[in-house]
C-alpha cells in the first residue's frame, strides 16, 4: 500500500535474511575477486560495489563483505543497513573494534581508516546514498536504528 511504511523484519525473517546475505556475499565475493570486480562490481540500478576487508573482533581473521559504496572526494562511503535488519552487520562491529580496513575496488586494494559518520555528516551524505541505491530509505524506515554511515579515509 503506498504511503505505508516497511514493518519491521520478524526474528524468523532476520535469522532465514542472514543465511540468504551471507551465501550470496560469499559468492559474489568469491566472483568480484575472480574477475577484479568486472562479475559482481555493481548492484541493482547500477549501484557500485567495493570489497571491505576487516579484522574479525573475536577471530582476529580477515573477512571480506561485499558492500555499496560512495565516492567523496579522497573517502569513500559505506552504509551498515543490512537490509533494515534490527541490529548491525557483523563487519560494522568489526571495525569498530579494529577501524583499519583494505578496500578493493575493482582489482585495486587501498588501505583505509573506518569511522562512524556523525549525525550531521550522515545527513549531508544520505540523499547522495539514497540517489546511489533508493532501498537505503526503505532500510532506514523498517528498523528503529540509526543506521550507520561508515567515512573510509586514507591512512
Amino acid at each position: 500500500m503506498a504511503g505505508t511504511s516497511p514493518k519491521p523484519f520478524t526474528p524468523t525473517q532476520e535469522r532465514i535474511g542472514k543465511v540468504v546475505v551471507r551465501a550470496m556475499s560469499a559468492a559474489n565475493t568469491w566472483l568480484y575477486r575472480l574477475s577484479g570486480g568486472h562479475i559482481g562490481g555493481t548492484f541493482l540500478g547500477g549501484a557500485p560495489v567495493m570489497l571491505l576487508t576487516s579484522t574479525g573482533r573475536k577471530s582476529g581473521q580477515p573477512r571480506t563483505a561485499p558492500l555499496l559504496y560512495l565516492r567523496d572526494g579522497e573517502n569513500v562511503v559505506i552504509v551498515a543497513s543490512m537490509g533494515g535488519m534490527s541490529k548491525h552487520p557483523v563487519w560494522y562491529r568489526n571495525i569498530e573494534a579494529n577501524p583499519d580496513v583494505e578496500v578493493q575496488i575493482g582489482s585495486e586494494k587501498t588501505k583505509l581508516r573506518a569511522r562512524r559518520a556523525s549525525d550531521e555528516e550522515k545527513a549531508a551524505l544520505w540523499p547522495r546514498l539514497v540517489a546511489m541505491y533508493a532501498d537505503y530509505d526503505q532500510y532506514q524506515a523498517r528498523t528503529e536504528r540509526n543506521i550507520p554511515v561508515v567515512i573510509l579515509s586514507p591512512r
